[in-house]
C-alpha cells in the first residue's frame, strides 16, 4: 500500500514537472486547456491560493460559533478561539452535517446564532444567490461576520454544472452592491488576479508553476476571485 502511494506521488511530481509553460501552451494554439479540473490534477488551483490568503488575513474573524458548508476544513485550519464548529448541508443523510438546511429556505435555518459563516466559491452554484445571502445574514448574530469568496474569471465547474448548476460569474461591483443591500455598509470587498494569473488559471495551470509576483500582482480589471467580509449590524 505504501509503495503504491509513493509511486503515485512520483508520477504526480513528474507530470507537474513536465507541464508546458504558459507561453508554450499559448504558442501551440491548443484549443484545449492544460487541465479542465482547475489544476487539481497537477497541484493547487490558483483560486485556492487566493482563498487561503484571504482567510489567513481574516482569521481573527473565525472564532466563536463558526459554520461552513459540507465540511469544516477552513475552520480547523484558520480558526482562532472557535467554541463550536458547525457544518451546514441540505442532505439529512450527510454524516458530518450538524445543521440540516438550505440557504434559500429561511424557515429551517437558525436565527442570530453564528459568530462567523464561511462560504468559498459557493454562491456561483446557487440560482437564487440573493436569497442565499439573506439566509447567511439570518444565521449570523449581530456583529457576526460572513467571509465569502465568489468566482470571477474561472472556468465552468463541469462537476457542479451537471449536478446542481453553475449559474454565475461576478464582478466586485455587482456582488458588493448586493451584499450592501442586505448587510448595509459594513462590507469590505477585494479582488485577486492579473492578466497572467488569469490566463494561467483558465488554462488549468497549478499555482506551483507561477511565482509569487505572478500570482499576487493585483490588476482590478482581471478578477479571478472576489472576496467579501460582511458584518451584520
Amino acid at each position: 500500500m505504501k509503495i503504491k502511494k509513493i509511486i503515485k506521488k512520483i508520477i504526480f511530481f513528474f507530470k507537474r514537472l513536465f507541464l508546458p509553460t504558459l507561453q508554450r501552451q499559448i504558442d501551440s494554439k491548443s484549443l484545449t486547456p492544460i487541465s479542465s479540473k482547475f489544476g487539481f490534477d497537477f497541484g493547487t488551483p490558483i483560486d485556492r491560493v487566493y482563498t487561503n490568503d484571504f482567510l489567513a488575513k481574516n482569521s481573527h474573524h473565525i472564532k466563536g460559533i463558526v459554520c461552513e458548508i459540507a465540511e469544516n476544513t477552513y475552520t480547523r485550519e484558520f480558526g482562532k478561539n472557535v467554541v463550536k464548529s458547525e457544518i451546514l448541508h441540505v442532505d439529512p443523510n450527510f454524516s458530518t452535517a450538524t445543521i440540516i438546511g438550505d440557504l434559500t429556505n429561511h424557515k429551517i435555518l437558525p436565527k442570530n446564532y453564528l459568530d462567523c459563516f464561511i462560504a468559498t466559491v459557493t454562491l456561483n452554484f446557487i440560482y437564487d444567490y440573493k436569497k442565499a445571502i439573506q439566509g447567511i445574514h439570518q444565521m449570523l448574530k449581530g456583529g457576526g461576520v460572513a467571509l465569502i469568496s465568489v468566482a470571477g474569471l474561472l472556468q465552468i465547474s463541469r462537476y457542479d454544472y451537471e449536478r446542481w448548476g453553475d449559474y454565475w460569474r461576478f464582478t466586485d461591483m455587482g456582488i458588493k452592491q448586493v451584499f450592501e443591500e442586505i448587510f448595509g455598509n459594513e462590507v469590505e470587498c477585494h479582488t485577486y488576479g492579473n492578466i497572467y494569473s488569469a490566463m494561467a488559471s483558465l488554462q488549468g495551470m497549478p499555482a506551483e508553476k507561477l511565482t509569487n509576483e505572478e500570482l499576487f500582482f493585483h490588476d482590478p480589471d482581471y478578477q479571478i476571485l472576489i472576496t467579501l467580509v460582511a458584518k451584520k449590524q
